[in-house]
C-alpha cells in the first residue's frame, strides 16, 4: 500500500461517526492551571492553603498533627473545588469559570 493510499484510509477511518472532540468553556484555563500547579510542586511555598482557623490564632501552638490535619483539609477542599470546575466545565456550564477561581484561590502557586 503506497502512502496516498494509507493516507485516505486513515482519513476515511477517522471520519466515520468519530464526533470531534468538543472542549468546555473552561477547558484550556483548566489546563494552564494544572500545569502551572504542576510547575510549583518544587516550591516550598507552594501547595493548597485555607485561612486561619480561630484555634489556630489562640495563644496554643500548633502540633505536627493539627498542622498535617490543616494540610490535609486545605488539600481536600482544593481538589473538590477543582473537580467542581471540570465537571462544570465538561458539561458545558460558564459556572466552571467561577469554580475554577474559587479553586485557584486555594491554591498558592509561589
Amino acid at each position: 500500500m503506497n502512502r496516498s493510499t494509507a493516507g485516505f484510509v486513515i482519513m476515511a477511518a477517522m471520519s466515520l461517526g468519530v464526533p470531534p472532540a468538543q472542549a468546555g468553556p473552561c477547558s484550556a484555563d483548566i489546563a494552564r492551571f494544572e500545569e502551572a500547579v504542576r510547575a510549583s510542586a518544587g516550591k516550598p511555598d507552594a501547595g493548597a492553603f485555607a485561612p486561619q482557623s480561630v484555634g489556630a490564632q489562640t495563644d496554643r501552638e500548633p502540633t505536627p498533627a493539627s498542622i498535617a490535619r490543616a494540610n490535609q483539609r486545605a488539600r481536600a477542599a482544593f481538589n473538590r473545588a477543582l473537580a467542581r470546575a471540570k465537571r462544570l466545565d465538561a458539561r458545558g456550564d460558564a459556572r466552571c469559570t467561577a469554580a475554577l477561581e474559587r479553586a485557584e484561590g486555594m491554591y498558592n502557586l509561589h
